[in-house]
């Protein structure tokens, strides 16, 4: 009897020690291959170009897709921009045999590499079709557009904060017809760390970040004048 309990006690702590073993084992995080799809351009979506996306994939299976480059905030961290499809049929469109899809470009994700979580990123005014980012650290800068898309807007967001650290009016949006318009992919510098706007038919304008504040320059960006 008292061998049998000895084995049932060494049957259940090897199975507790594989069972551990197997809930330990690390996610493995990758990139898919390239592959190039139709995105098309403009509020009437009347012309189209190619964007390249591939998938991310956790052990091997695809948990979204991506489009243009990742950018590491660490060793452990990266973001990367979301891409999807969206089924363009109307109620009233005779039945289709396969659905019509569409691809659109996302918001952008945060992936951690230790546990394989994603987590899609809230950034405030954020435009998918006209902004423009640009990643310093773990700072984002773009410009975005108003509810209405008539205001744009320079913004500073930082990973883990729910408010932007830099929300300046630009000017008007101009350019209703092409994605990233309304201003170029915003220019970092360090030492000191500022960002310069280039809004489209504007004056450049030069912020300079303090941890977790943001002020103008007084020189508008030109260091000449």
């Amino acid at each position: 009897m008292k061998l049998f309990r000895v084995a049932i006690v060494f049957t259940f702590l090897a199975v507790v020690s594989v069972t551990g073993f197997a809930a330990a084992k690390p996610k493995v995080t990758s990139l898919g291959a390239w592959s190039k799809v139709p995105f098309f351009l403009g509020p009437n979506e009347d012309k189209s170009i190619e964007i390249r996306i591939r998938p991310l994939l956790v052990d091997g299976k695809i948990k979204e897709f991506t489009t243009g480059d990742t950018h590491d905030v660490t060793d452990r961290f990266f973001v990367v921009r979301k891409a999807y499809r969206v089924n363009d049929w109307l109620p009233d469109d005779p039945k289709p045999k396969e659905h019509r899809w569409r691809w659109q470009r996302g918001s952008w994700l945060l992936v951690d590499r230790n546990t394989a979580r994603i987590t899609q990123l809230n950034l405030p005014e954020f435009d998918p079709f006209y902004s423009s980012t640009s990643w310093f650290r773990d700072y984002v800068a773009y410009c975005g557009l108003s509810d209405d898309a008539t205001k744009v807007y320079a913004v500073v967001a930082q990973i883990g904060r729910k408010k932007p650290i830099l929300r300046q009016r630009l000017g008007e949006a101009k350019n209703q017809n092409e994605p990233e318009s309304e201003c170029a992919a915003p220019h970092w510098e360090r030492d000191p760390i500022r960002v310069t706007f280039e809004p489209t038919g504007g004056p450049k304008q030069t912020f300079q970040v303090f941890g977790h504040a943001v002020d103008a320059m007084p020189t508008g960006g030109d260091e000449e004048e």
